[in-house]
């Protein structure tokens, strides 16, 4: 398997504190890694800073086998990193078109078949084409901010808590889709907290607890069980 990610030491530090601490994994093509663990176990900061919206303290970030660890975060998108933030962050002054189209890359026939095919991916993007992200529901706005995350075709994409504020339905939907996303062959980190829906589309699963990885495993090895006992177990807790 070509390995598309690879942190190596990876150490985030705020002015709380550590919030990833000596993180090393690798996601491979075609593969999704689930990162979960609770609120403030560092999920956020480690995407953050594979991103390049977060400095990194020490460590190394490699996209392809590329050092991408100071690169700014414009310059990791060229590299192939694509990111959905929490929260969405969409401008909801644009339209879903021009959303997709400022991220895309390349002349306009490109842009175009590039919009095609995120439609391909998620259909009511291309019905609400004209819409105003902020007239979507939440799961179409949700759709058009992975969508905007994958457009420009990364190698690497990092999705960060994209089941927040999902209905179960649509949660479906989404989840389908970043499954789909791996199986076109990019590599998949997925930060979230919906443990059995993270682990059914996962190959790999990685807790995180107060920033250290705890456990990093099959998948299919583990259920949901297993991961909130690591989450919470203080036998693993650091010294």
């Amino acid at each position: 398997m070509t390995q598309r990610l690879e942190l190596d030491g990876l150490t985030v530090t705020h002015a709380e504190g550590v919030a990833v601490d000596q993180a090393s994994f690798s996601c491979g093509a075609g593969e999704v890694v689930a990162v979960m663990g609770a609120n403030g176990a560092g999920k956020s900061s480690l995407i953050r800073a594979v991103a390049g919206a977060d400095p990194v303290t020490a460590g190394a970030i490699r996209v392809d086998g590329r050092d991408v660890t100071h690169l700014r975060l414009e310059q990791r998108v060229r590299a192939g990193i694509g990111w959905c933030p929490e929260g969405r962050r969409l401008f909801p002054g644009l339209t879903v078109a021009e959303t997709l189209d400022v991220a895309a890359v390349g002349p306009a026939a490109a842009r175009a078949k590039a919009f095609d095919r995120v439609c391909a991916l998620f259909p009511v993007l291309a019905e609400r084409r004209d819409a105003l992200a902020w007239t979507l529901s939440g799961g179409q706005q949700q759709m058009l901010a992975i969508a905007r995350a994958v457009i420009a075709e990364p190698t690497v994409i990092l999705l960060d808590e994209p089941s927040i504020g999902l209905a179960p339905v649509v949660l479906d939907d989404v989840f389908a889709a970043i499954r789909g996303l791996a199986e076109s062959g990019v590599a998949v980190v997925l930060a979230e907290q919906a443990v059995p829906r993270a682990l059914a589309v996962a190959d790999r699963a990685i807790v995180l607890r107060r920033g250290v990885v705890v456990l990093d495993v099959p998948a299919e090895r583990i259920d949901a069980g297993v991961v909130a006992s690591a989450m919470l177990d203080a036998g693993s807790e650091r010294a």
